[in-house]
């Protein structure tokens, strides 16, 4: 048997946002997936399959799924109107415990957040295992364009799978505009609909793209417009942005404060510590057997394409 050293030496991580393939797949315009007694399954049958996709035809071999066990989090009490479980459909809520029965009973790597997001438990472990000079390649699988802030020099991509699309530095700059160390800003003044922050009055993509492309954070833009040096955003355009950004400074940063990834650091807990730790041996085949069984999702029983010691 070779070393843990010559098995991860070289290898790629693949961080999978589940709570964005969860919601994904139960609002996917196909008929919905049910389980035992008639529960609404879309979402986590979708996720499964996602899952054994990215195991199988696309080749990972390390994987960790980071989940949101509930929606609230500590950025809530930071800010009323932030991301809330209220209004969600019953029938979707119920699908996070299970989701994540569903990636356990897969044997792929769990970490479900009641604190922090999902988010956050992404980033701890993209930069606590960018560290590791075996790790080749950290490939965060979402499109969330508050993970781009974590992309770092090819060693962190951002991959959007349904569109097969991967951001690398380079492409961070040219999709938004900005280096990845600018997402928080940008998105401070912009906003973020899905995380229910509006950004600032007055400021726009472009705007926002020229003007931290030039300074990089918000501290560092000129209080007065007659100083800006940024490509055209001059004149009364400038000196429209510099107001807004002058009376609306605490708000901005407030926002940026949500948009900002927690990680180890902050007290993110990522239980693993050795990148050989995420890699998927197999499916327990009782333990995958019993939660199909439990939830009757009799199509799913004999997805997985390995199963744990029977190789």
């Amino acid at each position: 048997m070779a070393e843990p050293d010559a098995l991860t030496r070289g290898v790629q991580l693949h961080l999978v946002d589940a709570t964005y393939e969860l919601f994904r797949a139960h609002y996917a315009p196909r008929p919905p997936v049910l389980g035992r007694d008639g529960v609404v399954l879309s979402g986590v049958s979708g996720l499964v399959d996602q899952l054994l996709f990215l195991l199988r035809e696309q080749g990972a071999t390390h994987v960790g799924c980071a989940t949101d066990r509930v929606i609230e989090s500590f950025r809530n009490d930071l800010f009323a109107g932030y991301k809330s479980s209220a209004g969600m459909p019953r029938d979707l809520l119920a699908q996070f415990p299970i989701a994540e029965a569903a990636v356990e009973a897969l044997g792929v790597t769990l970490w479900p957040m009641v604190e922090w997001e999902a988010d956050d438990a992404i980033a701890a472990a993209a930069l606590r295992f960018a560290e590791d000079p075996r790790v080749e390649k950290i490939v965060i699988c979402t499109p969330d364009k508050d993970m781009a802030q974590l992309v770092r020099d090819g060693r962190i991509v951002l991959w959007d799978r349904r569109r097969d699309l991967t951001y690398d530095d380079a492409g961070v700059r040219t999709k938004w505009g900005v280096p990845p160390e600018s997402i928080p800003d940008y998105l401070a003044v912009v906003g973020d609909s899905s995380d229910g922050y509006p950004g600032i009055p007055g400021w726009g993509a472009k705007g926002a793209a020229a003007v931290l492309a030039t300074y990089g954070h918000l501290e560092s833009v000129p209080d007065r417009a007659s100083t800006w040096e940024v490509p055209g955003v001059t004149g009364g355009r400038a000196m429209t942005l510099a107001a807004s950004l002058k009376d609306h400074m605490d708000e901005a940063l407030l926002y940026r404060d949500l948009a900002r990834l927690r990680t180890v650091e902050d007290g993110v807990r990522i239980r693993q510590t050795d990148p050989d730790e995420l890699r998927w041996d197999g499916a327990p085949r009782a333990e995958w057997e019993a939660f199909c069984d439990e939830w009757g999702l009799d199509r799913l029983r004999a997805r997985p394409h390995r199963w744990l010691d029977e190789d």
